[in-house]
Formats: C-alpha cells, structure tokens, sequence
C-alpha cells in the first residue's frame, strides 16, 4: 500500500512525533511524507529511516502557487493509495490538491482538543470552520487523536459519520522501565537524596500553565520541604525571566530545577516519582503516556483524554486549581512514603495500563484499517 502523508510542518511537536513513529513502526505501508514548509526536526530523521520526503518550503502561515504547483505534480506522478494529511492546514490544502490530482482516498487527522478564542490562534479557528464545511466533501475518513478531538470538531459542523478516534501509539521498548537511566540523571542533576521526585515535561507556553503547577509547589513546600521539581523542554532555563521570577517570589528557587530541551525523556521520566501535568487544554497529552510506560505515575489536569490516559494508575485534578493539584501530589508523596507496597503496584500498573492501550503497534493497525476503509476501526 502506497501511502503519502502531508503535513505543516515537521518541527518538534507532537503531531510531528506520531507521524515519525507510524512510518517507521509500519511494515505494511510504503509512505512518503510532504511538508508544506521545511524539513525541521523530523524530515532528516525520517529519510535516515529511508522514508522519501518532499518540502514545498511555502513560509509560515502563507500559501505559494509554486508550493500548491508542486504538491499537485507529486500526487499526480505518485497516485497513492491514500493521502493522509495531518493538522488544520494539510488538511484544507492538501486533502484539496489531493481530490483535484484525482486521489480517491483523502483522510484527515486533527490533533487539537480546544477551539476557543483566546486559546487558539483566529486563523486555526477560521481555517477549522472552513474544514467543517468542506469535510462531508473532501476527506473519505478523519482521524481524530482524542475522544474530546471528536465531540469539540462534530459539536462545530465536522462530519460525525466520517470521524474514528485513533489513539497515539508508542514504542514500549523506548520508554520503559530502566532504574539505572534514572539514577544516572538523578546522579547528574545531585538529587540522588531527594526523597520525591516531581517533574513536567512540555514547552514553555501558556497552555501549560506553568503558573499552576508552580502555586501548586509552593502549597506542597509549606508541609513538604524535601522535593525537587524538574522542569523540561523549550524556554525552559533560567534565561527566562517570568519563569525566574515566578520561582523567586514563590520561594522555589532551591526546589526547581530548569533543564531547558533533553534528548535523554526516557531516563528522566525514569528519575521522576511523579510526572505532572498542569495544563489548561490538551488533545492527548503524549508526556504522559510516556511516563507511565517507564512506570511512572501521573498526575494530571482534566484536559483533553488526559484522563483516559491515566484511568484508575493516577490522579485527575481540574484545571486552574492549584490547590487541587497540590493535593493530589501530596496524595501521591504519602502513598510512596508510607505505602510502599501500594506505590510498586501503581507503577507496575500504570506501565500495563499503556502497554494495553496505546502500544505503537496498535495504533498502526487501526490506520491501517481507515486506509483500508474498514467499517470496523
């Protein structure tokens, strides 16, 4: 089967990583990827994984007739099987272009849980509507990454017949359980001694509301003094100043630690006793599957299929609610300490909860099944 993915862009991101991952965990499918823009972060990666991957180099939030020229002339020449377009963007574009090369089977992905103005961009929400009109028209099928994906998308006019969920899979020999790479981090960063380990993976960006999660630590220190924080991913270093700022004056200085971007997720989710998650909006949150696949329990904000993901291993708190986020952590750092039992059961249950649910392999065979038309998903 021939399949030709078109995406935004291939920068760091989560739909970026699901992609990589599909390609390369999939054995039935030859695939070939199109970028509207550049290569990014995963273009170089996938063709090292001998993945071929074409780039329209059209800027950022523009559209070029010479980018649309080619991307029809690669369509009309490949005549794919399937074209599978991924984020709001590819979607309109692509599954257009696609329709007018003469492609017969045209799928959507979309990946985003919230379309709120104030929270996502006015031109997503335009473009986002636009979709809607066109999606009893355009795709065949449309993949939604998160149950909330699909109710948000069909409550705004998407069509609801054509709409399957398919949740993000992940390599479980990748994350996993791996002590040694989490004493090693622990060794680095001097926190061997601490007795509770917190973090939180994700950018620098309102949506994760760092803000929280910070009002939630400086509950804990007032009845907990001995934690650390660690605190991963882009923007995340002591060059930013509201997030300086915001440690000072809350008196976490000594508590938090700011890693900044990490190649190494897996053994610093296997230094965390706890990964948590504060967001304030999520489609479904990888960081925190990917935690619990290294046997790591969660706790989480009520956010998109955050939920789902942690089940019964974890806790879910509401969102923009510091004083239950700080409570569910304590929660969590009284079990461990005093139920160590209980504690070694979640973790083991939080890694089965994904190997379950969200293997890699199970997500490859469900789009094999959309590509494949199938009325079973």
């Amino acid at each position: 089967m021939q399949v030709t993915h078109i995406i935004t862009g291939l920068n760091n991101g989560g739909a970026e990583a699901v992609l990589y991952r599909l390609c390369t965990n999939d054995t039935g499918a030859t695939h070939t990827v199109i970028s509207l823009m550049d290569m990014g972060k995963y273009g170089p990666m996938l063709e090292k994984a001998g993945i071929t991957v074409h780039c329209l180099n059209m800027p950022q939030g523009r559209v070029t007739l010479s980018g649309l020229r080619k991307l029809y002339t690669l369509l009309k020449k490949a005549k794919p099987d399937a074209v599978q377009t991924w984020m709001y963007h590819a979607d309109l574009i692509g599954g257009v272009i696609a329709k007018l090369a003469g492609v017969k089977k045209v799928f959507w992905n979309i990946r985003h849980s919230t379309l709120e103005a104030g929270k996502s961009k006015r031109s997503t929400i335009v473009i986002a509507k636009l979709c809607a009109r066109l999606s009893k028209r355009v795709p065949t099928g449309i993949v939604c990454c998160a149950d909330e994906a699909l109710a948000v998308h069909a409550a705004i006019g998407y069509d609801k017949s054509k709409m399957t969920v398919i949740y993000n899979g992940y390599r479980l020999d990748q994350f996993n359980i791996n002590t040694e790479a989490g004493n090693a981090v622990k060794q680095e960063l001097d926190i061997a001694h601490v007795p509770l380990v917190l973090g939180l993976v994700g950018r620098f960006n309102p949506q994760k509301d760092h803000a929280n999660l910070l009002n939630a630590l400086a509950l804990l220190k007032e009845k907990h003094k001995y934690f650390v924080c660690l605190l991963v991913g882009a923007g995340i270093n002591p060059d930013n100043t509201e997030l300086y700022e915001q440690l000072k004056s809350l008196g976490l200085l000594e508590h938090v630690h700011l890693l900044d971007q990490r190649s190494d997720i897996p053994a610093v989710m296997n230094a965390l006793d706890v990964h948590v998650l504060s967001s304030t909006t999520e489609g479904f949150p990888n960081v925190v599957a990917e935690a619990m696949a290294c046997g790591t329990p969660c706790v989480t904000t009520d956010v998109g299929d955050a939920g789902l993901i942690v089940g019964d291993t974890g806790w879910v708190v509401p969102p923009r609610n510091a004083e239950a986020l700080a409570d569910a952590i304590e929660q969590a750092l009284l079990e461990k300490k005093n139920k160590p039992e209980a504690w070694q059961q979640r973790k083991q249950a939080s890694r089965a909860r994904i190997e379950e649910n969200f293997s890699v392999e199970k997500m490859v065979e469900k789009y094999h099944r959309v590509w494949e038309h199938s009325d079973s998903i």
